[in-house]
């Protein structure tokens, strides 16, 4: 994935784990994409929505957004994975009250995209996404855990 990018989609700041251009179509509703709206490429998940319903259609969307509607609220997190780890390579976004401190667990999950509620100061993120230099799980990013480099 490329460095971090500043950006912003609508005037709202986006943060960026990419090297192609935000994906600016709005997201539609995970409902109104199985409905009727077949050839939309961007989704909006809500909380408890289920990531598995867009698995049939992953070659085509270009943008994948979940909403995190409060920082005490994982479920997006296993949206991320499931997403990632069936495939998905577009661009996977957390949306809402996206804390500085969980962007490096986002990350891990497969999130490279990141539109928060509120400003995250660039200094806080770096040092945040750089505290820690090994992983002690295997997660849906490439990153090998501590264990299995220790023991093959």
């Amino acid at each position: 994935m490329g460095d971090l990018d500043r950006a912003s989609i609508g005037g709202e700041p986006l943060l960026r784990f990419r090297d192609d251009e935000p994906h600016d179509e709005p997201a539609v509703t995970l409902d109104s994409f199985l409905a009727e709206q077949t050839n939309a490429t961007a989704v909006r998940l809500e909380a408890g929505e289920d990531a598995r319903a867009l698995l049939p259609h992953l070659d085509r969307l270009a943008l994948i957004e979940v909403s995190f509607p409060t920082f005490r609220d994982g479920r997006g997190y296993s949206a991320g994975r499931i997403l990632r780890e069936a495939g998905y390579a577009g661009e996977l976004r957390a949306a809402g009250d996206v804390l500085v401190d969980q962007l490096p667990l986002m990350r891990r999950c497969g999130f490279d995209s990141f539109a928060p509620e509120k400003e995250i100061d660039g200094a806080t993120l770096r040092a945040s996404l750089d505290r820690y230099a090994d992983r002690y799980q295997a997660a849906a990013d490439p990153v090998m855990p501590v264990w299995r480099k220790r023991h093959g």
